[in-house]
């Protein structure tokens, strides 16, 4: 659930254009001319550059097991997590090319930007902390800990709080950034995984990896009000392994990469019931939306591919290769 913010582009000519629009319609895709997708590949440490027709356009070399992503406050850079690097890179977006690292904690995995953009609060799984990087000066900041295994990590809109999952202790941790504390721990399902906030920031949406659910939480209670179940046809409860989720722009529907299920599903946000589901590849976890909401990109890690979705009709559309091990889905405004 990474922030991210309008990217200027240059205006293309308009035979460019036009022919841009027609090998999208040839697919039956829209044409999103602005727009670019980024997926980070775990093995192979490059992020590779898609157009929204799911043509790849190019690969920009980046630091050891590239992860999570999110734009700078223009859309100028791109910050991702390396786990193996223990480094947040800094991508120039119209470079195409790794700007430099700013140093990180021992296997970083997951990480929120302050409101002003300037602080990354980092879930570090090996330390067990969030930890917080002053991005321009490179500096830690400080750290607090956690349960074992930090994964998602959410900054709310006010900056004054931080949510943070513990695979290993099953909780949401609410954490003053004021005070560096834990002020509470939510129960939720077994190995939380990552988080989607609602529109109007009552909910808290966060995936359950290992008992096949969304837990709901009340953003004013902090306590779990809600679980959406999932099952899926000739699928085991087992193999049905939420991580990855996505709201839509308008902010009528979450779509849940349902993991080793290779499904993604369509929840209806206001009644929690399951709309849809979409077989993928293998492995859904990453998710991102083009700016209108029209297509959704699904990164599938170990079928080493994306599949395109047109959420209109529910269907996938196209399923392209995308490095090894793809991991997070960044779409450019």
């Amino acid at each position: 659930m990474a922030l991210s913010a309008a990217a200027f582009r240059r205006s293309r000519p308009l035979t460019a254009a036009l022919c841009a629009a027609g090998a999208s319609l040839a697919f039956g895709l829209p044409a999103h001319a602005e727009s670019k997708v980024y997926v980070s590949s775990e093995k192979d440490n490059k992020l590779y550059v898609f157009n929204t027709a799911g043509e790849r356009q190019g690969a920009i070399d980046v630091c050891k097991r590239p992860r999570d992503m999110s734009f700078n406050a223009d859309g100028s850079q791109i910050y991702v997590v390396c786990g193996d690097s223990n480094a947040m890179g800094v991508v120039d977006v119209a470079g195409g090319k790794l700007a430099g690292t700013v140093p990180l904690g021992e296997s970083p995995e997951m990480f929120d930007l302050s409101p002003d953009g300037k602080t990354a609060y980092v879930s570090v799984e090996d330390d067990s902390v969030l930890g917080a990087y002053d991005i321009a000066t490179k500096k830690a900041l400080f750290e607090v800990k956690t349960g074992g295994e930090p994964e998602g990590v959410l900054v709310t809109p006010d900056g004054k709080t931080a949510y943070v999952t513990s695979e290993v202790a099953n909780v949401v941790h609410v954490i003053d950034l004021g005070t560096k504390k834990v002020t509470k721990n939510i129960k939720v399902g077994k190995r939380p995984r990552r988080f989607v906030m609602s529109p109007d920031g009552s909910e808290l949406w966060v995936t359950n990896e290992l008992d096949a659910t969304v837990s709901v939480v009340d953003t004013k209670a902090h306590t779990e009000k809600q679980k959406i179940k999932f099952t899926v046809k000739g699928m085991r409860d087992a193999d049905i392994t939420p991580v990855g989720m996505a709201i839509s722009p308008d902010g009528k529907s979450m779509w849940v990469g349902l993991g080793r299920a290779n499904h993604v599903a369509e929840v209806d946000v206001a009644s929690k019931a399951v709309k849809n589901q979409i077989l993928v590849g293998k492995r859904a976890w990453g998710l991102g939306f083009t700016p209108d909401g029209k297509t959704l990109f699904v990164a599938n890690g170990l079928s080493d591919d994306m599949t395109l979705i047109d959420t209109a009709s529910g269907k996938a559309l196209k399923t392209v290769p995308a490095g090894r091990v793809p991991h997070t889905v960044l779409v450019s405004k």
